[in-house]
């Protein structure tokens, strides 16, 4: 096995045998020895073409013209052995770590503990460390862009079977039977459990799936990994002010963003945010009640502060309860107020009853002093172990997540910004064709109005359904900010954002719904809402530093600015830009927009903050994320990053505690060490290796264009090949596939796109463009090749793009996609497309080989290959049924079995990828 030593995957192995037997009983038992014996002769034969001891031709004969109702359960089978096959896996993983810290090895990169060894050797500038880490911000933001096709039963069924299968490895065979009976009902029940949805997710229900993640781990483990460290951090440069505020605070999308989503209404952002701050009370209270319980100490035995005195004189309205109980009465005298509190904001939605008589709590700061009044209580008493527990826990939580738990983001496209600010202009007369203005006189009457607190609108103005629902939307972020504080709504995002008039537009609509206040002659103005501009395109990345400089000499947006503590975030977009553009351009627009960025931060003074708009897979800015973190340019990172979670990768990372806990420490090592180190590695090389990139980027895209823009037909042969048009139909999102009813590719959201090459295994969208510029750059030359090999090895943009190229190519398979091919009608299509892409694809191996000096794509992920190895086998048939199911639609067989099984073969196909969207 590449890259792994036999007897370290035995454990793994063992498991997987044995969940297979598992499955396969239950198979047996409850669809017949027929459909077991089918299974058993498919899986057999796939293992053997991986072996390559029959060719791809045997599992296809073996599975054409298979009965609808015997190829449903086949299928099931084998989407339920790559499941399995996961779980086992993730266990593996747990393994090998322990194994790591067990032999006393150093710690891993991605590690905070490897992250702290690096800053202590590096003699840093305590000063300077506290001016970059003073306002720090690690933001992980779930998103409402699903392409996780597995529904919670499934997810629930999943971390039974993973706790049991850690608890059997504490066993010996001869005690495992009460566990191996508890996972044979876990799995039986899996088998039991329909995969798919019949109905597609609602808005509410996403809100649901996101928040589930709190109470799995994002709750105990964020609070956690803050303290630990703000605490190792100022152990190091003692006396310096590093972490005003917690570092990791978590955000949302789902709710907010209503790009191209029709269902988000005032209604759903209400529901978003007082859901999302119903979490945090009910644990804070539920935690309250609890401490009640431990810290019962007797008056008799205690002396306590006279700050918690006063708390416990109100603590319960008898006096006689609890009367000896200082401790107790002071928190129940916290636990009435923040029930009131949660009333107040929340009203019905509140986990509370109303408290009519204590008192509300005005921010959750006051909370917090009540909290560490009963804290420093117990520790002038003696008593600290106490307070290091539970009270500890809480007064970190309530500090992480204050009132609202997370930060919900709202974003619109700016196309719907202008047709609602022409449509208010027009109506309170200042201007009737504002559409029809040159942007220069744009600019210049949004800025006007941006001066004045007089609105446009009086209570009997006429408008569009759009913009009344516009203006409603900002209206309930209002509302949900007066409720919950500023961190509520933290940001207005603007999607294709390509001038300084769409970052007017947005700031007029957030006056109008009453977040922002001109101020006028009383003072600057204020808004609480970040205006975030999202640069998409190939071209608005390389505009973006341009358009930022110009909204930033507009007085009123260089105020508003001003507002935010020169604070300017930026959303930097990657999967439209991949579509857009092709692999490799892409990646270096982002890269070339951030250096512009940062350039203008520096010339204009203002904080720059990037947001990565990041999907799961590669073609979408996918990835490993500390890998990510350390490949931005110098000077793009210092302190502050927000990225994007999406799709089945938040399932991946965030279901599990100590998955959690390894990702979310990963983000950290990567963002202090992109801060504090120079990791970029350049020097004064930078500028001609910036120049190589330059050439490599617009070779790339070039051939990519040939390809995806130009080639007629090029449509037809997608739609054809890949099941694009069923993607539609497998019910993982509210929001729909595309964002016009068109055939065009720009028009198709970048998820179909990413997942749709996925599923037929071309994975085009994260490589095609590369060979063709490295080649060409190259062009024969062995001092070139030796420039791009230094760079690899040297350069963390250049070994991260070809790593994450490394990646997705291990999973494309052409035998397959050839079998996708073969869907195309147009037979010279089909061989000019298909042709192109098998000729780009051998070319990038071979470039990738080059440049890289390694025998295989995985020779640097040897845990990616060992995965490979075990799960790929249970693709084979996946693919090859998911053909057959495709042509017999195609041709007209439109049963309601047919169409259940492609989605089936889409479901299986995902879970195996574990990144296809």
């Amino acid at each position: 096995m590449i890259g792994t030593p036999h007897d370290a995957t035995r454990p793994l192995r063992d498991d997987i045998r044995f969940l297979g037997g598992v499955l396969g009983d239950i198979i047996r038992d409850h669809e017949g020895p027929e459909v077991f014996d089918l299974v058993e002769r498919v899986r057999i034969e796939a293992f053997r073409v991986r072996r390559e001891e029959v060719g791809r031709s045997a599992v296809a004969q073996m599975l054409d013209d298979v009965d609808i109702t015997r190829a449903l359960p086949l299928i099931r089978a084998f989407s339920y052995f790559v499941l399995l096959a996961n779980l086992a896996e993730d266990i593996q993983r747990d393994r090998r770590r322990a194994a790591h810290e067990a032999a006393g090895e150093p710690p891993q990169d991605s590690s905070l503990a490897a992250t702290y060894r690096k800053l202590d050797a590096a003699a840093l500038d305590a000063t300077r460390v506290g001016e970059l880490l003073a306002d720090a911000l690690v933001s992980p933001v779930i998103t409402a862009h699903p392409t996780e096709t597995r529904r919670r039963t499934v997810f629930d069924a999943q971390a039974r079977i993973t706790e049991l299968l850690r608890l059997r490895q504490r066993y010996a065979d001869s005690e495992r039977a009460e566990l191996d009976r508890g996972i044979r009902r876990q799995v039986l029940s899996l088998w039991r459990t329909a995969l798919i949805r019949l109905a597609r997710l609602r808005i509410q229900d996403e809100i649901s799936v996101g928040l589930r993640y709190y109470d799995l781990t994002l709750f105990d483990v964020i609070p956690a990994i803050n303290a630990e460290v703000r605490a190792a951090l100022r152990t190091r440069w003692p006396g310096v002010e590093l972490l005003r505020r917690p570092i990791l605070r978590p955000g949302s999308w789902i709710g907010g963003d209503r790009d191209g989503n029709p269902y988000v209404t005032a209604d759903v952002v209400r529901q978003a945010a007082y859901r999302a701050a119903g979490v945090a009370f009910e644990r804070y209270l539920s935690e309250l009640v609890e401490l009640e319980k431990t810290l019962a100490l007797s008056a008799r035995l205690v002396t306590v502060t006279p700050a918690v005195a006063a708390l416990a004189e109100t603590g319960y309205p008898d006096p006689a309860i609890h009367a000896d109980e200082p401790y107790r009465r002071a928190l129940h005298h916290i636990r009435a107020r923040l029930t009131a509190t949660a009333w107040t904001a929340l009203g019905e939605m509140s986990p509370g009853g109303p408290e009519d008589v204590a008192q509300p709590y005005p921010t959750p700061a006051a909370v917090l002093d009540d909290l560490d009044a009963v804290d420093a209580s117990l520790r002038r008493g003696g008593d600290g172990l106490l307070a290091d527990d539970r009270l500890a826990a809480l007064r970190h939580a309530v500090e992480t997540f204050g009132f609202h738990l997370q930060g919900l983001d709202m974003r619109q496209n700016s196309e719907v910004h202008e047709q609602v600010v022409a449509e208010l202009l027009a109506w309170a007369g200042v201007h009737r064709d504002y559409a029809g203005l040159p942007e220069a006189r744009r600019v210049e009457v949004l800025a006007a109005e941006l001066c004045t607190r007089r609105p446009l609108l009086g209570p009997r103005a006429r408008l569009s359904e759009q913009a009344v629902k516009e203006l409603g939307i900002i209206r309930a972020a209002r509302d949900v900010v007066a409720a919950l504080g500023a961190g509520a709504v933290p940001n207005y995002i603007i999607s294709m954002c390509t001038s300084v008039s769409d970052l007017l537009e947005a700031a007029l609509l957030l006056k109008e719904g009453g977040l922002l206040d001109p101020g006028e002659t009383d003072g600057p103005p204020s808004c609480p809402v970040g205006i975030v501009p999202l640069f998409e395109t190939i071209e608005d990345l390389g505009a973006g530093a341009t358009t930022l400089s110009a909204a930033l000499e507009v007085p009123v947006y260089r105020e508003l600015v001003a507002a935010q503590g020169m604070r300017q975030e930026v959303m930097l977009g990657y999967s439209d830009s991949n579509k857009d553009g092709g692999y490799l351009a892409a990646n270096w627009a982002l890269y070339r927009a951030e250096l512009d960025l940062v350039d203008v931060a520096r010339k204009t003074g203002i904080r720059l903050r990037l947001f990565h708009g990041r999907g799961g897979t590669v073609g979408r800015g996918g990835g490993r994320s500390y890998d990510a973190i350390l490949a931005q340019p110098a000077g793009a990172v210092r302190g502050s990053l927000r990225l994007t979670e999406q799709g089945e990768v938040i399932a991946a990372k965030y279901a599990e505690p100590g998955a959690a806990h390894r990702n979310l420490e990963s983000l950290l090592a990567g963002t202090l060490e992109s801060t504090l180190l120079d990791v970029e590695g350049l020097g004064t090389d930078a500028e001609p290796s910036y120049a190589i990139m330059d050439d490599l980027a617009a070779r790339a895209r070039a051939a990519y264009t040939q390809l995806v823009h130009e080639t007629p037909g090029f449509v037809q042969y997608f739609r054809q090949s890949t099941p694009v048009a069923e993607v539609g139909d497998l019910n993982i999102g509210s929001r729909p596939a595309s964002r016009k009813p068109t055939n065009s590719v720009a028009d198709l959201r970048a998820i179909p796109w990413v997942m749709s090459w996925s599923q037929a295994r071309v994975m085009l969208p994260g490589w095609y463009g590369t060979g063709a510029a490295l080649e060409q750059w190259i062009g024969g030359d062995p001092h070139r090749l030796a420039v791009l090999t230094d760079l690899y090895r040297r350069w963390p943009f250049f070994r991260t793009v070809l790593s994450n190229l490394a990646q997705v190519m291990a999973k494309s398979d052409l035998d397959i996609a050839a079998r996708y091919a073969e869907l195309v009608d147009d037979v010279s299509l089909r061989e000019e497309i298909f042709g192109m892409i098998c000729d780009e694809h051998a070319r990038t191996m071979r470039m990738h080989a080059a440049i890289t000096g390694n025998d295989h794509l995985l020779a640097d992920n040897p845990s990616l290959a060992e995965s490979i190895h075990n799960r790929f086998p249970y693709l084979e048939p996946l693919n090859q049924m998911q053909v057959q199911l495709l042509r017999r639609l195609r041709a007209g067989d439109d049963s309601e079995l047919v169409k259940r099984g492609i989605l089936l073969t889409m479901n299986g196909l995902a879970t195996a990828l574990r990144n296809s969207g």
